[in-house]
């Protein structure tokens, strides 16, 4: 059996093509399965995952938690918010403290940059990341690519803007990685504010102008803009932000071309897209949803079996 390089999914950073094409093929499998009316497969019976979340989250933890069941893996969920890390216990105690419960894996969203990784070396378990800051958010790269790959076809040789918050996003860079691993053309499109000092360096080209941006782009992946992490104001207003940087109808429709929309959640309708283009049928934002959970069912059922091993 085909297994992947790593023990575990900290950033697409730290895997390889043939890993994602592993995670695609298995996640395929595992989509037939949560399409069937009985949605459950027996494969990780004797794997417990803990689910450890420092930073607020819907959709993510939704997703792992119903790919953990429909893997029949025992799941505990943990809120940082009503847990003892109130009272001043570190990130490792907590962790340990988990793994004493005899816990195989751990899920873990935090809002440090390099959490996952500091987690992995020092104890004894799997760890996915589920976002470390503004660091990076795998999973949620491998469903966009998996969205586009069953839209598209293929992702090589596609053109891939990332249009928004590229600063604080985590949802970006693990995208450009994962994209650029594919073979896909990527560039960034926004305020300069909300651009970083270094994007060229990672071989994305930066484009200003929306229109231009959406008229060379097959897909286009709209960023919230993360209220909760801008300290300074780096937009005049979010009206203003929007008409610069939103996508209306009007505009999709202008183009010659027909542009999917994707956007990782949650949306503020009205400021990076209108009402009419999320529910629009240029959007795949339900179908990136549905394909989460089958991308997430095949990194932990992959992480699992080397575990078992």
């Amino acid at each position: 059996m085909k297994e992947l390089s790593v023990n575990h999914l900290i950033g697409i950073k730290h895997i390889n093509k043939n890993d994602i094409d592993l995670i695609f093929e298995t996640a395929d499998h595992f989509k037939e399965v949560i399409n069937r009316p009985i949605k459950k497969v027996p494969s990780l019976r004797d794997i417990t995952i803990a689910n450890i979340f420092f930073e607020n989250s819907t959709r993510t933890k939704l997703s792992f938690e119903l790919a953990q069941k429909r893997l029949s893996a025992d799941v505990i969920s943990f809120s940082a918010a009503q847990s003892s890390v109130k009272k001043g216990e570190t990130l490792i105690d907590t962790v340990n403290n988990i793994l004493s419960m005899k816990v195989d894996m751990v899920v873990m969203r935090h809002s440090s940059p390099g959490a996952a990784h500091f987690l992995s070396k020092n104890v004894n378990a799997s760890i996915v990341n589920a976002g470390d800051g503004a660091h990076e958010h795998p999973t949620q790269a491998l469903l966009d690519s998996y969205t586009i790959r069953e839209k598209l076809g293929d992702v090589a040789g596609k053109k891939v803007v990332i249009v928004g918050d590229v600063l604080h996003s985590r949802v970006a860079l693990s995208n450009i990685f994962a994209l650029q691993l594919q073979g896909a053309e990527v560039k960034v499109c926004g305020p300069k504010t909300l651009m970083p000092k270094y994007i060229e360096s990672l071989g994305v080209k930066v484009e200003p102008n929306l229109r231009k941006a959406l008229e060379w782009a097959d897909v286009a992946n709209m960023l919230r803009v993360q209220n909760e992490r801008l300290d300074v104001n780096y937009f005049p207003s979010t009206r203003e932000y929007a008409q610069q940087y939103g996508v209306t109808k009007e505009l999709l429709d202008s183009l010659n071309k027909e542009v999917v929309i994707m956007h990782p959640g949650p949306i503020n309708r009205g400021v990076e897209i209108t009402s009419d283009v999320a529910d629009s049928q240029q959007s795949v934002i339900l179908n990136q949803v549905e394909n989460g959970v089958a991308v997430r069912m095949a990194v932990i059922y992959l992480l699992a079996s080397k575990i078992k091993q």
